[in-house]
């Protein structure tokens, strides 16, 4: 009895551990861009626009911060404004790449042990002035530039490219700043 209860337990275990893996996935037929250059990534990037999630819900002037951690691991700090509270809001967490170092796949955590994914769907590889990234699936999706703003037609650009791949483009939330 006590041996199908640990066989129990320890399937139990692996069916969580194989659910927390696939969080840093990538949804179904998208994949994330080679060619990936991390110490051009690096650096404060401004959200254009997003998919709504409880995380961000009621900020502005969103942005997040990247850059290298001691272990190797890239450090995520993103913050926004709380019009509401009157006060700035912050998120630390952790990034590493899924792969291949070449490849925007990545698994973010701000809450310990538990990772999502992070994946760079399309990227400006020329400047590193825009990038489209998208979650484990269809409900995350951020458009992000270097700077506030986006010209239209890099915005249309990314807009047409999420809406291909299935992404509920007219719930996006386009950020003020």
């Amino acid at each position: 009895m006590r041996q199908r209860i640990n066989s129990l337990k320890c399937a139990i275990l692996f069916v969580l551990l194989c659910g927390l893996s696939a969080c840093a996935g990538l949804p179904d037929g998208i994949e994330a861009v080679n060619g990936f250059e991390l110490p051009r990534y690096l650096g404060k990037w401004y959200e254009i626009a997003r998919l709504d999630h409880s995380f961000e819900r009621g900020l502005s002037k969103i942005t997040a911060d990247y850059s290298m951690r001691e272990d190797g691991g890239v450090k995520v700090l993103n913050r926004g404004f709380n019009m509401e509270d009157n006060a700035w809001d912050e998120a630390e967490g952790k990034a590493y790449f899924v792969g291949d170092t070449n490849t925007g796949a990545l698994k973010v955590s701000f809450f310990g042990p538990f990772y999502g994914g992070y994946n760079i769907i399309d990227l400006d590889k020329d400047g590193y002035q825009y990038a489209l990234v998208a979650g484990p699936n269809l409900s995350y999706l951020w458009i992000l530039a270097r700077t506030p703003d986006l010209d239209d037609a890099t915005l249309n650009y990314l807009l047409a490219k999420a809406d291909a791949f299935g992404f509920a483009i007219d719930d996006l939330i386009f950020v003020e700043h």
